[in-house]
């Protein structure tokens, strides 16, 4: 009679976490090929690699005060289905990911179920940006923190949890098999013309608050440079509503979806105007200058601005610690602004080129090339359940 495969629970509720997740898992098979098993939550690439999740995640990517208020009850429901799934499924260990609020509330109803069950938070809050007493409520409820931030551990140790630094996944995205002249030949483009990326978000509110302004934007450029070739990748949570909305254009955008098409893209772009977030860090892997725009429902921006304690959103431009890529924030990220910052780096190689090599610098700060994220979350959580791989 064969042993038990070891059972994994992942619970990922955003195209981040579910781009980690997948990450995961696959380093997990690599060291224990057909004894792992996984259950939970997740999303395309996460069901890629085996998982069956009970529900779409696209549901759960909210971000915002009111936002949050207006989905509760789902949230609610969610964690139930979650918790009644690991109570059928007996996990030997859940691993949460990333998305605060709801991960947060499937690991106290995981908890309450099965109290030793080892509960593994992957990403913490930023607590060194705002809300610190976020580290106390993390060491209460979890065992251990897989961190992406060399800088994170202090915070939380001080709060009695254990750390362990795994660095960031984003900046393992391998572009070796990315092919720029592909994408150029994809959407008709010529060797030197110009392609403007466009990445308004994963979450559907992003979708609703950042891409009207980046679409106001879009249509300034154009108007200033007709043959500028507009790309969206569209992120698989958010991809039917980026189409729907990009079809009313006026001008012709190529909306693409898939990882490959994505990788392309970045490798292939004059200049990508991006939502903050994950994917920033990716385009500068990508040697690709950009903009950043992001907007908060309104009650919400006006209660982070009291409670965020750095000057930057963007992880590399913390970690240069000045705004290597510009950031227009809220009442900033508006169309004008956007295509100004924009139509500056279309016009100027040279200020494109030296973007990139101060986007270089702040990702070596950042860890890049440093051991593979996703092998070092493997070890941690066969450590933490005394398994090695061979």
């Amino acid at each position: 009679m064969s042993a038990r495969p070891l059972t994994v629970m992942l619970v990922a509720a955003e195209a981040s976490g579910d781009d980690r997740g997948a990450g995961l898992m696959r380093a997990l098979k690599r060291r224990l090929g057909g004894g792992v098993r996984f259950v939970g939550v997740g999303g395309e690439r996460m069901t890629a690699e085996g998982l069956a999740s009970p529900f779409d995640i696209a549901e759960l990517s909210v971000l915002g005060l009111l936002e949050g208020l207006a989905a509760y009850p789902k949230v609610v429901r969610r964690v139930r289905e979650t918790a009644a799934l690991a109570a059928r499924e007996k996990p030997d260990i859940a691993v949460l990911i990333d998305s605060w609020g709801f991960t947060l509330r499937v690991a106290k109803a995981l908890r309450k179920h099965d109290p030793r069950l080892p509960l593994v938070k992957y990403v913490g809050p930023q607590v060194w940006a705002s809300r610190p007493g976020r580290a106390k409520t993390t060491a209460e409820t979890f065992d251990r923190l897989l961190s992406i931030h060399a800088f994170d551990a202090p915070y939380f140790e001080a709060a009695g949890l254990p750390v362990t630094f795994v660095g960031n996944s984003a900046l393992a995205v391998d572009f070796s098999a990315a092919d720029p002249d592909r994408l150029r030949r994809r959407i008709g483009a010529g060797p030197d013309d110009p392609i403007l990326l466009v990445l308004p978000g994963s979450r559907p509110g992003e979708i609703a608050r950042v891409l009207p302004a980046f679409e106001d934007a879009v249509m300034r450029l154009k108007t200033d440079w007709p043959d500028l070739h507009v790309v969206v990748p569209a992120a698989p949570t958010v991809a039917d509503a980026v189409r729907a909305r990009v079809a009313g254009w006026p001008h012709r955008a190529h909306v693409l979806e898939g990882e490959e098409a994505k990788l392309d893209a970045m490798k292939a772009a004059t200049v990508a105007l991006a939502c903050s977030g994950t994917v920033t860090t990716e385009l500068a892997l990508a040697g690709c200058p950009m903009v950043v725009g992001y907007r908060l429902a309104p009650l919400t921006y006006a209660i982070l601005k009291r409670l965020i304690r750095t000057k930057w959103v963007t992880l590399f431009n913390i970690a240069a610690k000045d705004f290597v890529a510009p950031e227009l924030i809220q009442d900033a990220c508006n169309g004008p602004a956007l295509a100004r910052e924009v139509a500056l780096r279309l016009d100027d190689a040279e200020l494109r080129r030296r973007q990139v090599e101060r986007q270089y610098e702040a990702l070596a700060k950042m860890g890049r090339g440093g051991p593979d994220p996703n092998e070092a979350a493997a070890q941690a959580v066969l450590e933490m359940l005394g398994k090695r791989a061979a």
